[in-house]
């Protein structure tokens, strides 16, 4: 269980003409998402993102301009002639390469060796696509082994997933806790005016520091130490955060991955962000984040979250979705296999051994992964939202922040009306809304009516002839109380019945966006 030996590479170094330089040449070359995925295919293309290299170079072939020498290069970190990426960087040149930190020279010079990846990501922002290259150490595919201990991760999943959740909406300043290579930084500050970004890791702040110059963004200020250490006394409107929550085994010869591994017992950094952040926000700030979290002695891992943020010394509105869910087994198999030990091998199984013996001192039966959002409540009110629930449902691209936007912002509205004016309001069902039923064959009535959401949270409801009519008549026309009273004489129910069963689902579908507020006149809300 010995960490691997992986020979000190360079630290990025910043130099902004030279990013520029850089930057120009990449996008001369059309070394875009599009334009590699293009260029081996979408499935070879999805193969590179699990590790897989070999179908990507065989489509490439013996190409040789300069979209090709980059892809080998810098998407799959493999050395190339150095008369080829002279070529492929006119602008930059391979000095101009070395001198950013991302190569090296072989003895004679006749070839370029990377000591960093620089890989294109595209994304959706704003109803637009929006295109980032973001710059990491080498992975396990490139390294031929397991990753070093000081390795700094790119672009994954879970990253796209924090940057599609991040709030939209203007704001002043954000904290981006536990940077890394800087992707949730360069996110906020399309809509944050000043970012933070704070990381433990020197190597993490500077890939930070040079994607931002990479891809022209200003305006992130970066920050060497643990936690909220480097912005004690400050606060922020926003905080996001993919902390390294990753639960690892607190043992000899067990590896603590940087990007992952936060050093903590079981999940006691995650407990601490969600105790600790209330305090760094704005009266109406917003903190989100990633989160692994336990259940442990029979208390679930969402229960154990709301004792969290109950234990929190600023009360906080809370919106947490648990996504994921798995046992001890398959939760260190993944984790082990990611810092790429290769299942079957001896140091495998200690490692395993480690993780389960671990979990089982513990008491631990299982890991959820979720979303959290943590509001600090303006001016002083006690907190009006506290929601944990489970939503494993897969989930469109794009358009998630929006969604959590529109909803934070029904809540508020909601939180002021009591029923009357609930029944007064005018609603129309969102356009992503569809109706689904299902009849026994012969029969007339619906056995199950089920509304199906497309965008947001992808939520499939359940519902009742009466709220199906509901959701249905909701045109923007008549009023709430009105639909009822008439859904109400049509069903021959009393309508006071039917309303007092009928509110309460209303909140919930206007929350969750099944249905929204008509606009008036005006076209504000009304």
């Amino acid at each position: 269980m010995t960490p691997p030996v992986v020979p000190p590479l360079p630290l990025p170094a910043v130099d902004r003409e030279g990013c520029e330089r850089l930057a120009a040449d990449l996008r001369a070359a059309g070394f875009t998402a599009d334009g590699v995925r293009t260029a081996w295919g979408a499935d070879n293309d999805d193969a590179v993102g699990r590790g897989v290299r070999g179908p990507a170079l065989h489509a490439l072939g013996d190409r040789d301009d300069a979209l090709a020498v980059l892809a080998r290069l810098l998407v799959l970190g493999m050395p190339q002639d150095a008369a080829s990426v002279a070529a492929a960087l006119p602008g930059t040149g391979v000095e101009g390469l070395r001198a950013l930190g991302l190569a090296m020279t072989d003895g004679n010079g006749a070839r370029v060796v990377p000591t960093a990846l620089v890989r294109p990501q595209s994304y959706a922002v704003g109803g637009a696509d929006g295109h980032w290259w973001i710059a990491s150490d080498l992975d396990e595919a490139a390294l031929a082994g397991p990753l070093p201990e000081d390795h700094v991760l790119g672009v994954g999943g879970a990253s796209f997933t924090l940057a599609e959740l991040q709030l939209p909406t203007p704001a002043s300043r954000a904290l981006d806790l536990g940077t890394g290579c800087g992707i949730q930084a360069l996110r906020a500050r399309e809509h944050v005016a000043e970012v933070v970004a704070t990381d433990i890791s020197a190597r993490g702040l500077a890939f930070a520091r040079l994607n931002a110059a990479l891809n022209g963004v200003d305006g992130i200020d970066t920050r060497a130490g643990s936690l909220f250490e480097p912005v004690a006394g400050e606060r922020f409107d926003r905080v996001i955060s993919n902390p390294p929550f990753v639960i690892t085994p607190r043992r000899e010869g067990v590896p603590a991955y940087g990007y992952r591994d936060g050093g903590m017992v079981g999940d006691a950094l995650v407990a601490s962000v969600i105790r600790d952040v209330g305090e760094h926000l704005t009266p109406g700030g917003v903190a989100q984040m990633l989160s692994n979290w336990e259940t442990r002695d029979g208390v679930s891992g969402l229960a154990r979250v709301r004792q969290w943020v109950d234990t929190s010394p600023v009360p906080v509105d809370a919106w947490v979705v648990e996504r994921e869910r798995l046992d001890p087994l398959a939760y260190a198999e993944l984790w082990i296999r990611d810092g790429g030990t290769v299942p079957g091998t001896p140091e495998f199984d200690l490692l395993l051994d480690a993780w389960l013996e671990d979990f089982a001192a513990r008491g631990v039966t299982g890991i959820g992964f979720g979303h959290v959002l943590l509001r600090r409540p303006a001016g002083g009110d006690a907190p009006t939202l506290a929601r944990y629930e489970t939503l494993t449902q897969a989930l469109p691209q794009g358009g998630l922040g929006a969604h959590i936007a529109e909803a934070l912002a029904a809540h508020d509205r909601l939180a002021g009306m009591d029923d009357t004016a609930v029944a007064a309001s005018v609603l129309r069902v969102a356009g992503d809304v569809t109706e689904v039923r299902h009849h026994r064959p012969g029969e007339e009535d619906p056995t199950v009516i089920e509304l199906r959401q497309g965008g947001g949270y992808a939520r499939s409801l359940s519902v009742d002839p009466a709220l199906a009519a509901l959701v249905g008549a909701c045109d923007g026309d008549l009023a709430v109380g009105v639909l009822i009273d008439a859904i109400a004489q049509l069903l021959e129910v009393q309508a006071d019945v039917l309303r007092a069963d009928l509110l309460p689902r209303v909140r919930e579908l206007v929350f969750t966006g099944f249905l929204g507020f008509a606009p008036d006149a005006e076209g504000g809300p009304r």
